[in-house]
């Protein structure tokens, strides 16, 4: 038993090792290059080591988690990328929604993989998903490449009223247009030097730590407690992903209609990430209590669905205390959360060897959300923070 879970560990929390690598050193290329061109180098890489996994893991163990090291490499680009993106294209009071339709594409991608990955399985093989997904991949980039711009005014077909309408209040532009040049090194140190900060890392490790475990661990959380089979372990973790999608969605409009409606970004912030915690933390007591995995399965629906609140509090609170270093403060802030997930994801499998159940893990996960929650409330803010000194 004790092997088995060991050795589950290794493979989970390789991506992660990866993972750890990349946000900062990625977060900061967004930042001088652009969204645009950084995701489409993240995606033909991600693509590359999913592709080449079956072939890793025909020869060897440490070979296939070297392609899963690699996966996380790619991946850590990924959010800062989309910040960078929704910071350009659209106005403060439609980021929200458009970070929650952007979240809503990554939970939606992880609903189809765990029920489609068992199908394709049972017709190609174990590795068919590996190399199906890789190939959509490379697909996407070049769509991702021909289709898009860095920025609207790269744009062929933009109107000057759109144009205007994105832009205006915006303090950032892309820094080759303004002729001001960015630093090629972010000013760290005045970065973890303002308690925004700190909130903002202390709520996307939380964020990571919840979103991991449930990914990594649910379906053989359903199969230990519940004794179901890994087939249907993965429609009952499946499922909570779709309502993560939807109301991630339908908080990303709520949190852009309050502040149209005149609640400070601030307190729209510290609303909907109260609610991206401490929903969970509720739920997943409630979790712990469930004696059906019908029940079990809604209970950790509402867990999942109600942490997407979180989207419209911290995920979209890097553009607005800092729009000229959003790229590598998300670094910053992913690499904690990288940290904080490989503890869960360990953490889990701890809990299993030596207690034999998850529900001492989730009462200690709950803990963790409401002590965050209280963290956040404290110390975060809307309003941008001066990280140069200049004021």
């Amino acid at each position: 038993m004790e092997v088995r879970w060991h050795g589950s560990d290794d493979t989970l929390s390789s991506f992660l090792w990866g993972y750890l690598i990349s946000p900062i050193i990625g977060g900061a290329l967004v930042d001088y290059y652009g969204g645009k061109r950084v995701m489409a180098y993240g995606v033909a890489l991600w693509s590359f080591a999913t592709f080449l996994s079956p072939w890793a893991a025909a020869r060897s163990l440490w070979l296939f988690i070297s392609t899963r090291i690699l996966l996380g490499v790619a991946e850590g680009v990924a959010l800062p990328c989309m910040n960078n993106m929704v910071l350009r294209w659209f106005p403060r009071t439609e980021r929200s929604s458009a970070v929650g339709i952007a979240m809503a594409g990554f939970q939606l991608g992880n609903t189809i993989g765990l029920l489609l990955s068992p199908i394709i399985m049972s017709r190609t093989g174990t590795f068919g998903p590996f190399v199906i997904f890789g190939l959509f991949g490379f697909l996407w980039v070049l769509v991702w490449i021909s289709a898009i711009t860095g920025t609207p005014g790269e744009h062929p077909q933009i109107s000057a009223y759109e144009l205007e309408y994105i832009t205006k209040g915006q303090k950032l532009v892309k820094p080759q247009v303004q002729g001001e040049k960015l630093k090629k090194i972010p000013p760290f140190r005045n970065l973890l030097s303002k308690w925004p900060t700190w909130a903002l890392i202390s709520a996307n490790a939380m964020h990571s730590w919840g979103y991991f475990v449930i990914l990594s661990w649910m379906p053989v959380y359903f199969k230990t407690i519940f004794h179901v089979n890994l087939r249907e372990a993965a429609w009952f973790s499946a499922i909570p992903w779709v309502m993560m999608a939807v109301l991630g969605y339908v908080a990303g409009v709520v949190s852009d209609t309050l502040i149209r409606n005149g609640t400070s970004i601030t307190l729209t912030r510290k609303i909907m990430q109260t609610i991206g915690f401490v929903g969970p933390g509720i739920a997943l007591i409630g979790l712990n209590a469930a004696k059906s995995p019908a029940i079990a399965s809604a209970w950790l629906t509402i867990a999942v669905g109600l942490k997407s609140f979180g989207h419209s509090g911290f995920l979209v609170n890097f553009q607005e205390i800092a729009p000229q270093y959003a790229g590598v403060l998300h670094g910053m802030a992913n690499t904690s959360g990288t940290f904080a997930a490989i503890l869960g994801t360990i953490g889990a499998g701890f809990f299993v060897d030596r207690m034999g159940s998850f529900r001492g893990f989730l009462t200690l996960t709950s803990l963790l959300y409401f002590s965050s929650a209280l963290f956040w409330d404290i110390f975060a803010t809307g309003e941008r923070v001066d990280f140069d000194g200049t004021s």
